[in-house]
């Protein structure tokens, strides 16, 4: 699983372009902006997108919306909401997208922690299991008077019903990078450890920012997410050939993962289609992951 840059060239094998009719409900007014041969990108609102969307045909859901920070995206967005109306639209397309998920598939939400608890508590609402809240350990941002200094995303993972697929993953046992020499000895029972390394654990301390401009696009301001967590999310909820669904595009990582592990994607983004697709047939830049899938 290590990768520094993988290019479009590499990866696309069959250039038959992604046939999304099994998926979408046939519309002509909505169509896709770009097909690659794993997948279809469009340039629509996400609910608009996802309710061309099939019921329960997609394996598993990420999604990544704007944190209602008053950030600056495309023409097209609004980030800065008031927080009802902010919660009543997230509510509006994750029932939406938690409706195109088949039984046992998964569902991954980015955002912070404010704004995850609550979200969290309207996914349990609407039947949707509990699985994890993971902790993606990221200091971006500045410290903010009389609070902690907030440190983690929060990336919650439900499912709908007992998960059909989990894959288990494994990091490298942590090395001091002064001495190189092993951090922990686990209770003395380091000799008893699986060679493969560690259990991935709900704390993710490893995922790098995304600082260099060849992870990023002129054309888009907003923050790119790394690709070591969507790594991580495809890995662990999809084998190869399933479907993923992303309704914020944004810079395309999801999209550039699911090429690289050979699953199908589908997506959106209602003002970075083009930005999506120049990446897909450009380099892919992805982070380096030395996770190990563990299948025994």
């Amino acid at each position: 699983m290590q990768r520094d840059q993988l290019s479009f060239e590499e990866l696309k094998g069959d250039q038959t372009p992604f046939d999304e009719s099994p998926f979408i409900i046939d519309s002509p007014s909505v169509q896709p902006y770009y097909r690659s041969p794993h997948g279809a990108v469009y340039a629509e609102d996400c609910n608009t997108f996802l309710k061309q969307v099939k019921t329960g045909v997609v394996d598993t859901v990420f999604a990544d919306p704007p944190f209602n920070l008053k950030k600056e995206y495309g023409a097209k967005s609004n980030d800065d909401l008031t927080e009802e109306e902010y919660l009543a639209w997230c509510k509006t397309w994750i029932a939406e997208a938690a409706r195109t998920i088949k039984p046992g598939g998964a569902f991954f939400l980015y955002n912070i922690p404010k704004w995850n608890v609550l979200l969290g508590a309207y996914m349990s609402e609407i039947g949707l299991e509990f699985r994890h809240w993971i902790a993606v350990s990221l200091k971006l941002g500045l410290p903010i008077q009389k609070k902690l200094y907030p440190a983690h995303y929060s990336l919650l993972y439900f499912t709908k019903g007992k998960p059909k697929t989990f894959r288990k993953l494994r990091t490298p046992i942590e090395l001091c990078r002064h001495c190189d020499r092993e951090i922990k000895d686990y209770g003395g029972h380091r000799n008893a450890m699986n060679p493969k390394g560690v259990n991935l654990t709900d704390i993710w301390m490893d995922i790098p920012p995304v600082r260099h401009q060849k992870y990023k696009s002129s054309d888009r301001k907003a923050n790119a997410l790394s690709s070591k967590i969507l790594d991580r999310v495809v890995e662990m909820s999809t084998a190869p050939g399933d479907l993923v669904l992303d309704p914020f595009g944004g810079s395309g990582t999801t999209f550039a993962v699911c090429e690289a592990k050979h699953r199908n994607w589908l997506g959106t983004d209602i003002d970075f289609a083009a930005v999506i697709k120049e990446r897909l047939e450009g380099d892919l830049f992805l982070h380096r992951n030395t996770d190990v899938l563990d299948l025994d």
